[in-house]
Formats: structure tokens, C-alpha cells, sequence
């Protein structure tokens, strides 16, 4: 398999080096030339297999060209082995829904399914080459935990990880701050997520200090994250379906960034049998409002109970507008130079109906999100993190779908807490953190505050 990029400015590379360039150097991001897709004989054999196993089979087809089956297994053998679950991302049913754990990793959140295997997948290449990698990315509360855990310690790796000061939960800040490995660098910048994003973009866009400094990707920009997620909805829809190929799915995805669902995205169209795909957003809402207007313009950044979904830029659509515009690169660089030009972009209203029959989407405010946190408990005794309570608001009247659930409730126990009175008892892997000592630099959303940082710490090393 060879990969891509959404702006066409890219020749053709393999995974490895798609891997390892994270943004496209035309600044688009990389797909693979082709998706490969599953018959229905494949998919009863699928729906029988441990997630490990199910992950070799999907992966294997977008990997093997430089990367062997056997190492590939091995990269997924040991990057699920630090789960605390036996099935990685096991189904729950819960009342008329089905709920898609995602947190059972070592941060508690859904980030670790691939960024666990995004880190394994580092070392491996880096231990081949003989380089040096410092990977540098944004986060709005999950991505940076999963990522430091992911590369903690490694000698050939340094992480620098920003987040938007004082817009993260307190958990999820000192998952990231209480890390002090020589390898892991917090930054706390004063401004949003966006901001944190936009510095990561033109870092990336700097050809020349991503080539001196040999920078890598974690978010969801690097496309072995997107290949990763893909396995949790093959695997979900086996263990409900137990392989019957008639019975199709809908899930409901909490996102704000796109990567989560566009990984569900590529399961359909691989042959995975879905209906739709509900697209749940909190108030910063960008991406409900584009399915349902066909608009896509930014506005304000809202601080929210769901702060990992406190986006507005959301890095994975331009992959979903490749495939929207029939694979035409030319096309997506009008679009983005719309964007940039004036904070807007607008499809036709045939691409509008193509968008609708694909998704549903609804923005899920404040109030609502405590309610439906407080109505789940009260009836099924299950506590949903605010995210995954968006989600499962967002699916409200489609019985048996699946809802993604992306991070466990002890993560943001102030509105568990306001929702039903209790807080959720917070997992091994939660459990102290707020005693430990932390380390972490608080700068001005700059980039050039950004890359002299790097520079300097770098140079001291």
C-alpha cells in the first residue's frame, strides 16, 4: 500500500514513511492510495477472532509492504498488553444501547488504543533507521496522556505536548504533568485548543526545522492513529451481530476533531455493514452544523464539560472532504484556501445530500448532557463520562446503536458529581495522581515561543 496526500502535492510513499512525515509536507494529510474492502465470508471469519487477532487481519492490508505480518503482531501483542481488559474495547449493553468501551487502557481513555500502538510502531521504526524522533502535538485532554505513556522513557524519542492552560480537566492535566521521564516535555499554552493545534500546523509547515529537529506526529493527523480505530468497529460490530451480515449498525461517536468517526468512516467503506454514523458534538458544534447547513465555518472556542471535544478546527475533515470531492485533490485545495482565506468553506447542495444519507449529527448543550448522565444512572446504574453522555444523547430514539464510549467517568468526576451526586470510583491507573509532583512549562500560544523552546531544550540534552 501506498499513501497520499488530500492536496496531491505528495508522490506516492509507503506506510513507514507516511508514519514517520505525520502531515503531508504539501500540508494535506496522507491517505492510502486505495481502500481495501472485506466480503461478507471475511467478515463472519472476523467477527471470531480476540481484538488482537481482528487487528492483525485489519491492519495488515494498509502495513505490509515494509513491516512484516509477524511484527506487526507483535507490535499489537505487546501494545494491548497494558489493558486491564481481556477483550481491549469490550461491548456493554446498556437499556436499548449498546456501549463500545474504549478506556480501558493506561490512561482511561480511547486515545490509548492507538497511540499504544502508534508508540510501539515508533521504536520500531526508529531502532531501523538509527534516528532520533521528537514528536510534537496538541491536545485537548486525552491525545497528550496517551501519547506520553505511549513513548515514556524511550531513548530515541522526545514528546513535546501542548495543552490549553486550565481548559483541561484536573485529571486528565496531571496524567500529563506528573509524567517526569527525561523524554517528556508539557507545555501549558495560554489560549484554546485550536491555538495549540494552528502551532503544531506551522511548526509542521516549517520544512526546515520539521527536517533539522526530525519532527513526528501523534494526533490524529498521523494516519496509523486513524488505522488503529478502525479495528474497535469491526470488532464491535462482530461481537454484536455475532456475524450476521445482514444486521447493520449504527454508531454514535462523541468528536470534535473527526478522527474517531472518520476511522468509522473507512470501516464502511472497507464493507463493514453500518447504516449511519451519528456525529455528536458538544456546543462547539462546527461539525454538526456543517452536516446539517453544508457550512463549515468556525466560531468561538466554548469551555465545556467536554473539554476534549472543546474544538472548532478539526484536523480530520479535510481527509472526509478527499473522499467527498471524489478524490480530487485540486478541488480539496480550493476548499482549503476558502477556508483560510475567509473562515468558511460551503458545499453543494448534491454533496449536502450525500453528507446527510452518510450522517446524522446533533449538538448536545450543558444541560442535557448532565441529564442524560443522571437518566442513565438512574436506570441502568451506569455512569457515562460527559463525552460519551453526548453521544448517547445524540442517538436518542435509534435503538441498538452502539455509542463510543471515549474515557472513563473518573476522568471528569465535577460533573459526574453535579449530574447523580457521587463521583465515579476512578480506576488503578487515576488513582493519586493529584499527590504527585508535576513538571510543565507555561508559555504564550506562540509559535516562535513554541520553536525556541523546542530549540533550547533540545540543545541542552
Amino acid at each position: 500500500m501506498r499513501y497520499i496526500s488530500t492536496r496531491g502535492g505528495v508522490e506516492p510513499i509507503s506506510f513507514s514513511q507516511a508514519v514517520m512525515m505525520g502531515l503531508a509536507t504539501d500540508g494535506g494529510l496522507l491517505l492510502p492510495e486505495s481502500i481495501p474492502a472485506v466480503d461478507a465470508d471475511t467478515l463472519k471469519q472476523w467477527a471470531t477472532l480476540t481484538f488482537q487477532e481482528l487487528a492483525v487481519e485489519v491492519m495488515w492490508p494498509y502495513v505490509g509492504e515494509d513491516i512484516s505480518r509477524e511484527e506487526l503482531a507483535d507490535l499489537i501483542k505487546r501494545s494491548y498488553a497494558s489493558f486491564s481488559h481481556d477483550e481491549i474495547t469490550p461491548v456493554v449493553t446498556i437499556g436499548d444501547m449498546h456501549i463500545l468501551e474504549l478506556f480501558h487502557g493506561p490512561t482511561a481513555a480511547f486515545k490509548d488504543v492507538a497511540l499504544q500502538f502508534l508508540g510501539n510502531l515508533f521504536e520500531l521504526l526508529l531502532e531501523r533507521s538509527g534516528g532520533h524522533l521528537n514528536i510534537l502535538g496538541a491536545t485537548s485532554g486525552d491525545t497528550g496522556s496517551a501519547a506520553i505513556y505511549g513513548v515514556r522513557g524511550q531513548k530515541l524519542i522526545d514528546i513535546f505536548i501542548l495543552h490549553p492552560h486550565q481548559r483541561v480537566s484536573p485529571i486528565q492535566e496531571r496524567q500529563m504533568t506528573t509524567v517526569l521521564d527525561d523524554n517528556v516535555h508539557n507545555i501549558a499554552i495560554k489560549g484554546t485548543f485550536d491555538d495549540g493545534q494552528n502551532i503544531v500546523k506551522q511548526l509542521f509547515n516549517d520544512l526546515e526545522f520539521k527536517q533539522e529537529f526530525s519532527l513526528g506526529a501523534v494526533n490524529s493527523i498521523n494516519w496509523a492513529r486513524i488505522l488503529a480505530q478502525v479495528v474497535y468497529y469491526f470488532y464491535a460490530w462482530g461481537r454484536i451481530t455475532e456475524g450476521n451480515i445482514n444486521r447493520r449498525l449504527t454508531f454514535s461517536v462523541p468528536t470534535g476533531n473527526f478522527g474517531d468517526i472518520f476511522a468509522g468512516y473507512i470501516a464502511m467503506r472497507m464493507g463493514l455493514p453500518v447504516d449511519q454514523l451519528v456525529l455528536a458534538t458538544n456546543r462547539n458544534d462546527i461539525l454538526s452544523r456543517f452536516v446539517n447547513s453544508g457550512v463549515y465555518e468556525a466560531h468561538s472556542v466554548h469551555h465545556t464539560m467536554s473539554p476534549s471535544m472543546d474544538i472548532q478546527i478539526s484536523s480530520n475533515f479535510e481527509r472526509y472532504l478527499y473522499y467527498l470531492m471524489d478524490e480530487d485533490p485540486s478541488r480539496v485545495c480550493e476548499l482549503m484556501e476558502d477556508m483560510a482565506r475567509d473562515g468558511r468553506l460551503e458545499i453543494s447542495e448534491e454533496k449536502q445530500q450525500r453528507v446527510r444519507k452518510l450522517f446524522q449529527a446533533k449538538a448536545v448543550g450543558e444541560t442535557e448532557t448532565l441529564e442524560q448522565i443522571r437518566t442513565t444512572y438512574r436506570y441502568n446504574k451506569y455512569i457515562l463520562d460527559p463525552h460519551t453522555a453526548v453521544g448517547v444523547k445524540a442517538a436518542e430514539g435509534i435503538p441498538g446503536s452502539v455509542c463510543l464510549a471515549t474515557a472513563h467517568p473518573a476522568k471528569f468526576g465535577d460533573a459526574v458529581k453535579e449530574a447523580i451526586g457521587v463521583e465515579a470510583e476512578p480506576p488503578p491507573s487515576l488513582q493519586g495522581l493529584m499527590d504527585k509532583e508535576t513538571k510543565c512549562a507555561l508559555l504564550d500560544a506562540d509559535g516562535a515561543v513554541i520553536k525556541k523552546f523546542m530549540q533550547e531544550t533540545l540543545a541542552d540534552k
